[in-house]
């Protein structure tokens, strides 16, 4: 790329300059990190375990929670070591990569979403035919559209992004976001916020109008349900679903979208953090709480771990007692 030869690393932004508020934000960041990728793991190794949750439903769960995992751990891994170490450099091509995966799992966020909506409007509007519908092939089908999507639109992103001059290696923000890049660049950008803006309306309000069709009709249907307890089932699956829908597309729009008027290196700063870090922080607790199935799946594996661990433990110490 021709601006290579120019600028070769980038400096990012630290959360602060004085030491004890850098380990502050370190020992916060790794908690925040070790919620979020545990947790979107022990959701995954919670469905791969229950062959009750081998359905449509939790297979399109476990890619949102590959995709959480995988989001989270692009960019605070990179902000918790510039806070350990005072290093805030980070090379051309790290900086790509972070674009890149950013861009990637980002758009998988939404058309993951998207597609778990379509899947509980099918269960719960067209119940007789939904294994017809959402069959194992369908699903598959779905997961690859969504994936290859998801990475077509990051790399042509990516290339658009750094196809630019720039001025500056100074970005104000805690990881390589392209609204910063733009600020530093020498070149107009006119032709990025016109892709963005592309993007946005045609993927962007398609997937929101496709998950909001979805639930008009799901809630139709369920104030046709006579019976008080089913309701309840069904607004028990799909409340997590919307609750994660709001939280994230909330949370981007506001970072990508406010007026300039609220725009400043600490409202940056904060409305990046929501949308990158808080999502997958909270989809781990908001499926695993309002879940009863992930729920009890959960606690009978942490049952089985907890047994199998006092077995080895009473082998252990009875062959210790019996070598002696």
């Amino acid at each position: 790329m021709e601006n290579q030869s120019t600028v070769n690393e980038f400096i990012l932004l630290a959360f602060s300059d004085t030491r004890e508020l850098q380990i502050l934000h370190f020992l916060l960041f790794l908690s925040i990190y070790l919620v979020a990728f545990m947790g979107n793991i022990l959701i995954i190794l919670t469905i791969a375990h229950d062959h009750n949750l081998h359905s449509p439903m939790y297979f399109f769960l476990v890619n949102l929670s590959l995709v959480d995992a995988c989001y989270v751990s692009v960019t605070v891994p990179k902000s918790m070591a510039i806070s350990l170490t005072n290093d805030r450099r980070i090379s051309f091509s790290g900086c790509v990569s972070q674009v890149l995966l950013v861009f990637t799992f980002a758009s998988a966020e939404v058309f993951f979403l998207t597609v778990m909506a379509y899947d509980r409007y099918v269960a719960i509007c067209l119940p007789l035919h939904y294994m017809r519908i959402m069959n194992w092939n369908a699903c598959l089908q779905f997961a690859a559209a969504s994936w290859i999507s998801a990475i077509v639109y990051a790399i042509v992103e990516t290339m658009s992004t750094f196809r630019l001059n720039f001025c500056s290696s100074h970005v104000q923000q805690f990881f390589c976001d392209v609204p910063q890049l733009w600020r530093i660049s020498c070149t107009d950008t006119m032709l990025n916020e016109c892709l963005v803006l592309a993007v946005v309306i045609t993927a962007g309000i398609c997937c929101l109008s496709l998950i909001l069709i979805s639930y008009g009709y799901i809630f139709s249907t369920v104030f046709k349900i006579n019976s008080s307890q089913g309701r309840r089932k069904v607004f028990s699956t799909c409340t997590p679903h919307l609750t994660v829908v709001s939280l994230f597309l909330s949370t981007a729009v506001f970072s990508y979208f406010r007026p300039q008027a609220l725009s400043s290196t600490s409202v940056d700063l904060l409305s990046t953090v929501l949308y990158t870090v808080l999502p997958p922080v909270t989809n781990p607790i908001i499926y695993s709480l309002r879940n009863k199935d992930i729920h009890q799946a959960a606690w009978k594996m942490s049952s089985k771990l907890f047994r199998f661990h006092r077995v080895v433990s009473y082998t252990f110490v009875k062959n210790c007692k019996g070598f002696q």
